[in-house]
């Protein structure tokens, strides 16, 4: 495991809090309501994250040998963790379609890493998939606390259901990946880093999942999670950032798909959700380049540099990028795949060094 001088793992949420701060400030107290607890949960749960990192979490037994372990648990709709087990591995799927859809991503997110890295779970070492449902009430968000997964049921007003994008259940797994290698800051660039590998790897999960090449994939991230009310179809969009939604009440997309339009902030620990669409729309453009199955080459390239040893925890865009060309290189040689991932960071306007 390389954690570059700590193991300091972050409380991270699928949905960025510039997103429940507009909810929060809604006329309409349905929607309100919902955003402004889920803003005050997330904050109490960052708190804890900080506080269990000073003290210590429990050790968890893990077991390498290429099978998934999975537990996933009912809150009820409290907030006590990691809450009643409802289905354990192996058990066949019961009435509670949530617990079915929880279960089916954390495999699938093992069985990415796995077949298509040789990655024995998040830790590589067989570590426990645990995941946590029905997380308090109307609770609008999703999020891996460097122990585990918990999902919340939306508001159904903007949010549905959290377990059914398989690649939101990807994206937070991803941030486990993240923490037991790289461990990247959790702020400015390197944090926008950590946010485009989740987006990354669990639009890579739910294109594995689907048998699906680069040219038939939707690159979106939360598709299917916006209720219908709202103008938009999905939180992200690797293809084309900015355009996700573009709503009354949630307001337009913030992304940016280059550096001309790169977003200096200080909320959102400086933007990480924002300008992660960068090097989110870097890897699309290389991955389309390349064609066929994304996680075959593209993904190669991004999962050796998350996983090399080189990639600093305060690693900024350029870092990062001339780090996949030197991947891209060795890995591959002076041919297309090189060419594919040069041109991308090119085309976003990130300088390789």
């Amino acid at each position: 495991m390389t954690t570059h001088g700590g193991f300091e793992p972050v409380f991270c949420t699928i949905v960025p809090p510039h997103v429940l701060d507009k909810l929060a400030h809604a006329e309409d107290p349905a929607l309100a309501g919902p955003a402004r607890r889920t803003l005050q949960r997330d904050a109490f749960e960052r708190t804890q994250r900080r506080l269990t990192t000073v003290i210590g979490a429990a050790a968890v037994a893990a077991v390498a040998d290429g099978r998934p372990q999975r537990t996933v648990h009912d809150a009820r709709h409290g907030t006590d963790l990691p809450g009643h087990k409802v289905r354990g591995e192996g058990d066949k799927p019961g009435k509670d379609a949530t617990v079915n859809r929880a279960y089916a991503g954390l495999g699938a997110t093992f069985e990415l890493f796995l077949q298509a890295f040789g990655r024995d779970s998040i830790d590589g070492n067989g570590l426990p998939l645990n995941a946590t449902v029905h997380y308090d009430r109307d609770y609008n968000n999703a999020f891996w606390n460097g122990e585990q997964m918990v999902f919340g049921d939306g508001d159904g007003e903007i949010f549905l259901d959290f377990t059914i994008p398989i690649d939101v259940i990807g994206h937070e797994l991803a941030h486990g990946v993240t923490q037991y290698t790289a461990n990247l800051t959790y702020f400015g660039q390197p944090g926008a880093l950590n946010e485009s590998l989740s987006d990354v790897f669990g639009a890579l999960i739910k294109q594995y999942t689907l048998g699906q090449t680069a040219a038939e994939a939707d690159w979106l991230i939360g598709a299917g999670l916006l209720a219908p009310r709202v103008t938009g179809t999905a939180l992200r969009s690797m293809k084309e950032p900015g355009t996700a939604y573009d709503d009354d009440v949630l307001g337009k997309d913030p992304q940016p798909a280059t550096m001309d339009d790169f977003v200096r902030t200080g909320r959102d620990n400086g933007g990480v959700h924002i300008n992660s669409g960068i090097p989110n729309h870097a890897f699309y453009l290389a991955a389309t380049a390349l064609g066929g199955h994304a996680w075959e080459r593209a993904g190669q390239v991004w999962y050796d540099v998350l996983t090399g040893g080189e990639l600093q925890q305060d690693a900024l865009f350029a870092d990062f990028a001339t780090l996949t060309v030197k991947a891209a290189r060795e890995r591959f040689g002076d041919g297309e795949e090189l060419d594919a991932v040069s041109k991308a960071w090119e085309q976003v306007g990130v300088r390789t060094l």
